[in-house]
């Protein structure tokens, strides 16, 4: 018998390498990927310790320096909700505005960013909780 194998999530960061707070948000999704990884074994179908012992489920990480699209600011801007759209967009305050401020001007854009582009969440921290959390509910589809 065969089954069709659920294909990993993507999880993009928006990084920028001179930003102390992009660089702890991409260290943190970097532990967060390998732990995923090395506990998604085989021999786990049958032990139940994942009761007591939680597991994040395997995703990939995508942590991409570049900008992003107009598009993808848009789509980021809906999954993050109207009350974070000052925390993606420097000064703007509806989706509007942020996407005329992102064309004028796309170092407006604060990073980091990170977009669960399969769930259609998206977080502008760098804080390690806020991270895991976001991780904890790729486990919750």
């Amino acid at each position: 018998m065969f089954r069709f194998h659920k294909p990993l999530d993507i999880v993009t960061l928006f990084h920028k390498a001179s930003s102390p707070a992009s660089v702890r948000a991409a260290t943190v999704l970097k532990q967060a990927s390998a732990n995923a990884t090395e506990a998604a074994t085989e021999d786990q179908a049958s032990d139940h310790s994942h009761q007591t012992n939680p597991h994040r489920a395997s995703f990939q990480l995508d942590i991409s320096e570049d900008l992003p699209t107009a598009d993808q600011v848009q789509t980021i801007l809906e999954y993050a909700g109207k009350s974070k759209i000052s925390s993606i967009i420097n000064g703007a305050s509806t989706e509007k505005d942020a996407l005329r401020k992102f064309k004028e001007n796309a170092e407006n854009f604060k990073r980091p960013v990170i977009v669960d582009w399969n769930n259609g969440r998206a977080l502008a921290s760098d804080k390690e909780s806020e991270i895991l959390k976001m991780l904890d509910q790729l486990n919750e589809k």
